[in-house]
């Protein structure tokens, strides 16, 4: 897999910022902007910024010793891309679900993977299927809220924690930091989980089991926090 230069990333994440809803806005913005970014990629999925066509190294660790319990026991990926996340959850012995709100998106992940078992849909994390309530054993969220303004936070992470299944289990994995930046307004997504804000969790009626804070190191030289919280309901 080609990677970027760094020259190729600015000029990249240049033309992305001028697409509609590239800052923020409402989730018809967003939408909007994700389907587009797919769209414009054209099959190339070095033109998604976050597209690694692999799982996080920390989310295959979690799932090496977090088997399921039965084969029949469902999980979900939130936000799923290109699929990769989806295909690790099926491969680990779930019944796996992913889901994004951009078609395109949906339609690759389901090309790549079309013998896999997992399941690739289209939907909304504001409007879930009825269905799907208390339907999973697990729920990971990858990148996906530090995606969205803070003020849609507490009404995602309730749409969440609605998802599981008695004792089950949700994954959050995402750049994090104490404190929001003071310009943090002026700045384009992500924006970056708060301290402050794993306490949304515990008012969704969730329990925090573990967290796991890694440095990464970008390319650029630039570095950030992640964090993986499990949280329990």
């Amino acid at each position: 897999m080609a990677k970027n230069t760094l020259e190729e990333r600015a000029a990249l994440q240049n033309r992305l910022d001028q697409l509609k809803g590239a800052r923020g806005g409402d989730a018809d913005a967003r939408k909007a902007w994700f389907e587009a970014v797919y769209q414009q990629a054209n099959g190339d999925a070095a033109q998604i910024p976050w597209a690694e066509q692999r799982p996080k190294s920390e989310f295959l660790d979690w799932l090496q010793n977090h088997k399921p319990a039965k084969s029949c026991m469902r999980a979900l990926d939130v936000g799923c891309g290109l699929g990769d996340n989806t295909k690790a959850l099926q491969d680990a012995g779930y019944q796996a679900t992913g889901f994004d709100l951009a078609k395109t998106a949906v339609g690759w992940a389901r090309q790549r993977f079309s013998g896999s078992g997992a399941e690739f849909l289209e939907a909304d994390l504001f409007a879930l299927p009825a269905r799907w309530q208390g339907a999973f054993a697990l729920v990971y969220e990858c990148y996906t809220l530090q995606a969205l303004e803070r003020a849609q936070r507490p009404q995602i992470i309730a749409h969440l924690a609605d998802l599981l299944t008695p004792a089950g289990t949700l994954l959050v994995l995402s750049r994090y930091c104490e404190e929001p930046a003071a310009d943090e307004a002026q700045q384009r997504p992500p924006w970056y989980l708060s301290e402050k804000e794993t306490q949304l969790f515990k008012q969704a009626g969730l329990v925090e089991q573990n967290r796991q804070m890694t440095m990464v190191e970008r390319p650029d030289g630039r570095s950030y926090q992640h964090i993986l919280l499990e949280l329990k309901k």
